[in-house]
C-alpha cells in the first residue's frame, strides 16, 4: 500500500470515529469532516490518472496501471471496476486511504497485479450514486476501449465489479441494473462485494452489540443509513435490505459473486444473510465471511489488504476464466 495509506490508523474509540463527526443541521444541510485527498500520479510506481465520467456531475474514474507494466504487452489484464466506501456520505475516489489501497492492488509481485479503477459517485441521498455506478459500468461498453491504457493492457472480456462497504452495495445494485444490458465488447464475469453496507429495521445480533464499535458504531450506522435512504423510507427499503424488499427476479442473470466479511464487523450478520439470499436466488456465491478483522481493516492493516487481494486474485482466476 502507499505510504499515506499505511500511515493511517483506524480510530481507537467511538468518540474519534469519522462518521460520528458528520453533523446534520436543522435545515437539512450536512457538514462532513475533511478527509485528505491525493491527486493522480502518472509517474508513480503504480501510475494513475483521472478520466471524466460525467463532467456535468463532476464524476470521474481513476485508472491505475503498474509502471513498468508486467506481464508482457501480449498479455491482457482483467479489469476491476471498484466502488469505494464511506456510508454513501463521505469519501471519494481520491481519498487518501482508498488511493493507497488501490495503488497497492496494482503493485506488488508482477504475477499478482490486477490493475483496478475506482469510480467517484454523488453522495447521499440515493439513488444518485446508483445512477453513477451504472454510468461507470456503461463506460466499459461505450468508452473504455478508446482509453489508451485499457486498449493496450486491459481485457474487457474479463471485467469485474467490486466494492467495499457502501461501495459493495453500489456494486451489487449496478450489477442488478445492468444484468440484461449488452455491454459488448465488455463482459462482467463476476461481482466482488466486500463487507457490503446493508441494514434492516430489526437489529441483527452483531448490530445490536455495536454501540461502542470503533469503526461502525450503531449511532453512526443509523445516521448514515438515514441520510442515504429516500425521505420517509425505513431500513427495510430495498436500497438497504434487498434480501427483504427486492423482488427475487432481480437476481436472474447475475454473474457469480463473492461476499466477504469479518467476524468483528457489526455488519457481518447482514453479509452472511445476504450471501445466503443470493445463493437461494440461484446466484453462484463464494462466501468468505468468517475471517478475523473489523470493518474496513484493509485500509489500515497491510496484512488485511493482502488477504483481500489474495481473495480477489483467486476469485478472478477461478470459475473457468483464464
Amino acid at each position: 500500500m502507499g505510504d499515506a495509506a499505511t500511515a493511517a490508523r483506524p480510530p481507537p474509540s467511538k468518540s474519534e470515529n469519522i462518521f460520528m463527526q458528520i453533523a446534520v443541521h436543522p435545515d437539512g444541510t450536512i457538514t462532513r469532516p475533511v478527509v485528505p485527498s491525493v491527486p493522480a500520479s502518472p509517474d508513480a510506481e503504480v501510475s494513475s490518472r483521472d478520466v471524466p465520467l460525467d463532467a456535468s456531475l463532476g464524476t470521474y474514474i481513476r485508472l491505475y496501471l503498474p509502471n513498468p507494466v508486467d506481464p508482457p504487452p501480449s498479455t491482457k489484464l482483467p479489469i476491476i471496476l471498484y466502488f469505494h466506501g464511506g456510508g454513501f456520505v463521505v469519501f471519494s475516489a481520491d481519498t487518501v486511504f482508498y488511493h493507497g489501497l488501490l495503488r497497492g492492488h496494482g503493485g506488488g509481485h508482477p504475477g499478482h497485479r490486477r490493475p483496478p479503477s475506482t469510480t467517484s459517485w454523488r453522495r447521499a441521498p440515493l439513488p444518485a450514486a446508483y445512477d453513477d455506478a451504472v454510468a461507470a459500468v456503461l463506460w466499459l461498453r461505450d468508452a473504455a476501449q478508446e482509453d489508451p491504457w485499457i486498449a493496450a493492457r486491459g481485457d474487457l472480456c474479463r471485467s469485474f465489479l467490486m466494492g467495499s462497504s457502501s461501495g459493495g452495495n453500489l456494486a451489487f445494485n449496478a450489477a442488478v441494473r445492468t444484468r440484461g444490458v449488452d455491454l459488448s465488447p465488455a463482459t462482467v464475469r463476476g461481482v466482488l462485494l466486500h463487507q457490503p453496507y446493508l441494514g434492516g429495521v430489526e437489529r441483527t445480533p452483531s448490530e445490536a452489540a455495536s454501540e461502542d464499535d470503533f469503526m461502525v458504531p450503531l449511532e453512526a450506522n443509523d445516521k448514515l443509513m438515514g441520510l442515504a435512504l429516500p425521505v420517509g423510507a425505513d431500513r427495510d427499503h430495498e436500497f438497504s435490505n434487498p434480501a427483504k424488499a427486492m423482488a427475487p427476479e432481480a437476481l436472474l442473470g447475475l454473474p457469480r459473486c463473492m461476499v466477504s466479511g469479518s467476524d468483528g464487523d457489526p455488519l457481518v450478520d447482514r453479509q452472511r444473510g445476504f450471501a445466503a439470499w443470493l445463493r437461494n436466488g440461484g446466484v453462484e456465491v463464494v462466501a468468505r465471511t468468517d475471517g478475523a478483522g473489523f470493518h474496513a481493516a484493509e485500509l489500515f492493516v497491510p496484512d488485511k489488504a493482502e488477504e483481500l487481494f489474495a481473495a480477489v486474485r483467486e476469485f478472478v482466476h477461478s470459475g473457468g476464466e483464464p
